[in-house]
């Protein structure tokens, strides 16, 4: 169990639509946890499949599950449409009463010990903001367990892991797709911490990889490439990064597809990320990436940014779809 005395309220907040095939893995491996949560609200997002009655199901082994339907939209909405389900299960709540927020995805198997562990971080290192495991996906043809490959200085976007006064602090989620890029940065701008680890005790199972989109691994990889435009990603670390991806699975095709997916909306001028700010801060840091290594330069961005933390400063409203529309470079 877990040290005593540490914080552990945590509430999940978990948008999903039609994700009946793989829900109840998820919802398992939450009944199996050793540190329950406090609260998990579940927002089903315009479901057509089983997912209803599969919810009603656990509702009657969860005590603190809770349900909140929208209606249809027709469509499964990736990016903007996640954080807008997302945030009508966060507006329901008081983030006050809780230690640390977490956004799910309902297509992972947990390892039992994970949330304990997470709290158990956070207790450790009080600069730490977000955090994670590592996913990992059943190959297609072997089935074995192959790594997304996600970087340590990022909390993966399938089970974000905040403490409420750094979620606060950067403003939540923007409502596009690099959001789960985007927090992380925002996070070390104002002084915390965003990283995840590769240990068997906090490794999990994705059940629909990262990238693959709803229609195919190309659509999925050639958004994530707009996701970095918007963000304000250079060309020069996005063509280093499609490089990186080209022998890892889907090899050569993920790849491209992001390194395209980049390109193409370079030439349509497609909007960015409107904060000059961010996006100063974001290259200065792709930049001695790419000289020194990432590794390197996130531990001597976190070491220089320790200056500005302060938990206790009043969090900013500025990631809001108000962020959209800039075209500049």
């Amino acid at each position: 169990m877990t040290t005593p005395n540490i914080p552990t309220r945590y509430a999940i907040v978990a948008p999903c639509r039609d994700e009946a095939a793989f829900m109840r893995r998820t919802l398992d491996s939450l009944l199996n946890q050793t540190v329950q949560p406090s609260l998990l609200i579940v927002v089903d997002d315009g479901s057509t499949d089983d997912t209803p009655r599969i919810l009603a199901e656990y509702q009657a082994k969860m005590p603190y599950l809770r349900v909140l339907t929208r209606t249809d939209r027709g469509k499964r909405a990736v990016g903007p449409g996640v954080i807008e389900a997302f945030y009508a299960g966060l507006d329901t709540i008081n983030t006050d009463e809780f230690d640390f927020i977490v956004k799910l995805d309902l297509d992972l198997d947990l390892p039992n010990r994970y949330f304990e562990i997470m709290c158990e971080r956070m207790a450790a290192e009080p600069r730490l903001g977000t955090c994670s495991g590592k996913p990992y996906f059943p190959h297609p043809s072997t089935g074995q367990l192959v790594s997304e490959g996600c970087g340590d200085e990022m909390s993966v976007g399938m089970i974000k892991f905040y403490r409420v006064e750094c979620f606060k602090q950067i403003g939540g989620f923007v409502r596009e797709v690099m959001w789960d890029g985007i927090d992380c940065h925002r996070c070390r701008m104002l002084g915390w911490i965003a990283a995840s680890w590769d240990e068997p005790d906090i490794r999990f199972t994705h059940l629909r990889p990262m990238g693959s989109s709803q229609q195919s691994i190309w659509k999925g990889r050639t958004r994530h490439g707009f996701g970095q435009w918007f963000m304000g990603t250079t060309f020069s670390y996005m063509t280093a990064s499609a490089i990186f991806r080209l022998p890892k699975h889907p090899v050569l095709i993920g790849g491209l597809a992001m390194w395209w997916g980049y390109v193409k909306s370079a030439l349509t001028a497609k909007p960015r990320y409107n904060d000059l700010e961010f996006r100063t801060f974001l290259r200065a840091y792709q930049r001695d990436a790419l000289i020194h290594g990432k590794a390197a330069a996130t531990k001597s961005l976190n070491e220089r940014q320790a200056s500005r933390w302060n938990p206790k400063s009043e969090g900013t409203q500025r990631n809001t779809e108000e962020s959209r529309g800039n075209t500049e470079g």
